[in-house]
This record gives C-alpha cells, structure tokens and sequence, in this order.
C-alpha cells in the first residue's frame, strides 16, 4: 500500500474512533415533546381531584354536580337529586385523558368560524385546589365525525371526536339516580307484600328466609332472593315522554298490582305498584313522583303465597348428608358417611356410585304442590336424614293418596303432594344400591 493511502486510512479510523466515544459519552436528551404524528392532549384532570361540574348546553337547564363531604355525589342542578354514582364516574372519567383527532389553529384569529365564540356547550370542572377548568364545545367538522373545541384561557382550537362529546353531554335524568328503592339488598332484613288480596310476610335470619305471614311456613330462598332483587334493581323509566301530572293521574286510576315493605337497620321504604291496561307505574317512599316502570317488575310480584313455599322435602342443598335411614314396609336401608366412604348397618362398605344416585333422589324429592292441612293418612315410608355434621336430623313420612304420594315434615303440619314416579324411583334407587367390589388381588 503506498504511504499516502495508509494515512488516509489512519486519519478517516481515527475520526471514527473519535465518534463513537463522543456518542457513547454524550447521549441526546430524551425529547419531552409529543410526535408530529400524536394527537395533542386536550385535558388530563384526576376523577378524584373533581370536586364540582357545571355542565352548559345552549337552550337546556345546566346540570351541575357535587361531591359531598361523604366523597359521594349529588345533582344540584337544575333540582336536588340523588345521583348515580356510576353514572358520574363515567362521565368525569372522559377527563382522565382527553385527547384530540388534531390541532387545528394554535391561535385562532377568529372563534365564530368554529362556533365558539358562543359555544354550543361548555364544561366546568372544579378541583380541590379551586382551580379550574372550562371545556368549551363548537360546531361539528364538515364530516360529522368531531368537533371544535378549546379550553378557556387556551388559544389553540382542537378537533375532538364526536363519541367524546357524547360522553359528557348528558342531562340531568342521565345522571340522577334510578332507583325506587335505595336499600341495600344484602341488609334487608324483613321484606312485607301486599299482592292478590294476600299479606305475606318474610324474616332473614343471616342468609336464610323464612315465612313469618300468614303463618310460618319454610321459604324458598331462592325466590324471596329473586323478589327482592326486583325490587332494589327496579327503576324509573325517565325516557318516556309525558307530563308528570298526567303520569300521577294515570297511577292514581290504576289497578293495584301489589305494596312492597323494604326493611333494613337503616330504616324502612315503601313501593306501590299499579297497572294500566299493559302499563306497570310506581311510586315509592324513598323518591318523589310517580313513574312508569318496566313490566318485569310487576310480573315479579304478581305471585301468590305457595310461590314462595320451599317445595323441597329436606333442606340438603349441595351438601351430602351423614347418615340416611329408610323403612319403606318390611325394607329398611341403613347407610353412614365415614370421610369418602359410606357404609351399611352391617358395616359393610357400599358402593359409591350407588349410594349416590339413592342421594341425589332423596334431594330431589320436591312437592309439585301443597294440600290442604286437616288430613290424616297411615304413613308406610319413613326417611330420616342426617347432615351439617349431626347438627340437623330432617325426618319425613309419606303415604299413598289417590295417583299421588303425600308427605309431612316432623313438627311441620304442611302436606306435600309428591309424583309417584319420584317415590318409584326412589325405592328402586335404594333397592339398587350394593356393597362395593372388593380391591383385586
């Protein structure tokens, strides 16, 4: 190589070697700048720094909001309401980022060509510090997809989407809270119907039910849970047009469907509920006015006492028992639970699958409805069923009448009717069930 091209090669190395160190000492500074390409933030303000709203809309009452010393919150305007919570956390929650589509103007010369100089809705947000914030909204864009918007005190002018603007744009009925009755379902602790010219009564005692009115009866849980839940989910339907007075004139002439009582520790509240023509209405204790309500509401009260009758024989549920005996005649059938296993009263092990099946019709056992008390029959089936670790001893004797078998409850004057096939099926299933085969050698 001749010797002026080796220098070159050392120069241009040596220039190399020097660049890489300066970079590798001199990184550039992260830019703080948003991309060309990212749309400017129009507002970042935390939901729980938000201490009021003030929302302004040409031609409609403001609606304004506050949040109370509990941390709760409550329409004030344009009347007092209770206010969904959910409701308005949704809607402040667009405020957490909103974003826009673009900036059109980073000084706007002239706010009329975007309709903000008299702004078609306007956005108060007040923080805990006093600060605050006002969102103003214009025309839409010329393709129907966004709007114009700014804040105050800000020269730029922002297109922001059209889905933003209509999650807050909402009225007050948007936000008020819905519900006829306020309790919480899982503190009621007595619940009064008025439904067919019948007064039913229910007591909880922790998460069990109990009839309490006429007379005390066995509850279905299930039923009395799904009545009450009607009840604290039912809400006002503020969609439908109509003059409020004309709606208290309508529910005034109804018929009456049914009078709920709601107790819990916190007090009690009261609904009535009427129809007109296919039409449910209701007025409740714990909100002013009369509202039509959904007919889902008054089909589940339309129910009569033996609706809510538990129909089950034994109050077994999921769980197995510990012990089953059975005289059926001249048969008996003798059966205990050791941990996994069960056993005969010759203490021989029993064979599980079949032990199941004779469990799983004795749950089953329901009645298909209730006869009148006041009968006697010679009862040829006695059953006793042990469970909740020998904490709860159900017996029950039943009897053939007429096509049908009829059952009673110890220290429980109800007759239950029961299908003879369940009683056949039963007294094969228990007929059915064999020791267990013996481990191969």
């Amino acid at each position: 190589m001749k010797l002026g091209g080796l220098i070159v090669a050392v120069v241009v190395l040596g220039g190399l070697t020097g660049t890489l160190y300066w970079s590798n000492h001199h990184k550039p500074a992260e830019s703080t700048e948003a991309s060309a390409d990212t749309p400017p933030k129009i507002l970042a303000v935390k939901e729980k720094d938000i201490s009021r709203f003030d929302l302004k809309k040409n031609g409609a009452d403001q609606v304004a909001g506050e949040r109370t010393s509990s941390g709760q919150w409550r329409i004030i305007s344009p009347t007092s309401l209770a206010a969904d919570q959910g409701a308005v956390s949704s809607l402040l929650g667009t405020f957490s980022s909103l974003n826009s589509q673009r900036l059109v103007e980073d000084k706007a010369a002239n706010l009329a060509s975007y309709g903000l100089d008299a702004p078609k809705l306007e956005f108060d947000l007040s923080e805990k510090d006093n600060k605050t914030q006002k969102l103003l909204l214009g025309d839409d864009t010329p393709t129907g997809n966004g709007i114009y918007a700014k804040l105050d005190g800000d020269p730029r002018i922002f297109i922001m989407p059209s889905f933003d603007k209509t999650s807050i744009d909402k009225t007050a009925n948007d936000l008020r809270d819905k519900r006829l009755l306020t309790l919480d379902p899982d503190k009621i602790s007595q619940v009064d119907l008025v439904a067919k010219k019948q007064e039913i009564a229910f007591g909880r005692n922790k998460d069990e039910w109990q009839i309490v009115k006429p007379r005390p009866l066995r509850a279905d849980g299930s039923q009395v849970d799904e009545l009450v839940r009607a009840l604290t989910d039912a809400k006002m339907e503020l969609n439908v047009l109509g003059d409020p007075k004309k709606i208290a004139s309508v529910f005034a002439s109804a018929t009456p469907v049914a009078t709920v009582k709601l107790t819990a520790e916190s007090g009690t509240q009261e609904l009535q509920v009427r129809k007109n023509k296919d039409d449910y209405y209701a007025k409740s204790s714990a909100v002013d006015g009369t509202y039509k309500v959904a007919s889902t509401l008054g089909q589940a009260l339309d129910k009569n006492l033996d609706d809510f009758r538990n129909k089950k024989l034994f109050d077994l549920g999921s769980d197995d028992p510990n012990k089953v005996e059975i005289r059926d005649g001249t048969k008996s059938y003798f059966l205990t639970r050791s941990g996994e296993d069960w056993w005969s009263g010759s203490a021989k092990k029993m064979d599980p699958v079949t032990v199941q099946d004779l469990l799983d019709k004795i749950r089953d056992l329901s009645a298909n409805k209730f006869v009148d008390t006041g009968l006697t029959f010679a009862p040829s089936i006695d059953l006793a069923v042990t469970s909740n670790d020998g904490k709860r001893v159900e017996k029950v004797r039943m009897a053939k009448l007429g096509d049908n078998y009829v059952a009673m409850r110890e220290n429980d004057s109800t007759l239950y009717q029961i299908d003879s096939k369940a009683i056949d099926d039963l007294q094969k299933s228990a007929e059915d069930v064999k020791p267990a085969t013996p481990p191969a050698k």
